[in-house]
């Protein structure tokens, strides 16, 4: 259930233990990283197959915050995020079309058990993000099975599709980037050498 998302907060909703948060934070450093921030409820699923800190395959099949920046031409940034402290970064050119994958990532998380929550910061390089964001998604996974469940904060209307699908475009709604990308900006040329 989406509450609101602006540009403080690239996503607020609420979830059966309480609210996600992802936020975006401009920041100077020289690097030209847009930091990404993750407070969410942890509901301690199975951990993947990959050591904390590292990029993992299929990481969607896992508890994850995913993040979907969406640029012309169909190019989008897809940032997985668990929070075991596993990554998955993937650039696509249309839909499920992935041009890179396992990207690596700055990924710091901290799990507290007593209050059922993990947080996590991404430093995202802004070579990974596709030229002229202007679009975003956000979801929530965690479960298994009958279980498994899906939030989104730009969801599809109720039964108007019988599966989670989250790379529908269509859905994805208008994004300032800048808002988020503030002090790494001059650096996006549109010459990223991965796009």
């Amino acid at each position: 259930i989406p509450l609101r998302g602006n540009a403080e907060h690239l996503l607020l909703w609420a979830s059966s233990r309480g609210e996600v948060t992802v936020a975006g934070q401009p920041t100077s450093s020289p690097d030209s990283v847009v930091v990404l921030k993750v407070d969410a409820p942890f509901y301690n699923d199975a951990a993947p197959p990959a050591p904390s800190g590292a990029a993992c395959d299929q990481l969607w099949d896992y508890e994850v915050v995913e993040a979907f920046f969406l640029g012309d031409d169909e190019k989008y940034l897809e940032v997985e995020l668990c929070p075991r402290g596993q990554h998955l970064v993937l650039m696509l050119s249309s839909v499920r079309n992935i041009k890179k994958h396992m990207l690596p990532l700055d990924f710091k998380v901290q799990i507290n058990e007593a209050t059922g929550r993990w947080t996590g910061e991404a430093r995202i390089p802004l070579d990974y993000f596709p030229p002229t964001v202007t679009h975003f998604n956000a979801y929530a996974i965690h479960g298994t099975g009958d279980t498994r469940v899906y939030s989104s904060l730009y969801p599809a209307g109720e039964g108007q599709f019988q599966e989670p699908d989250f790379h529908r475009l269509q859905l994805f709604q208008p994004f300032d980037f800048a808002s988020v990308a503030k002090q790494a900006l001059p650096a996006a040329s549109g010459n990223s050498p991965f796009w």
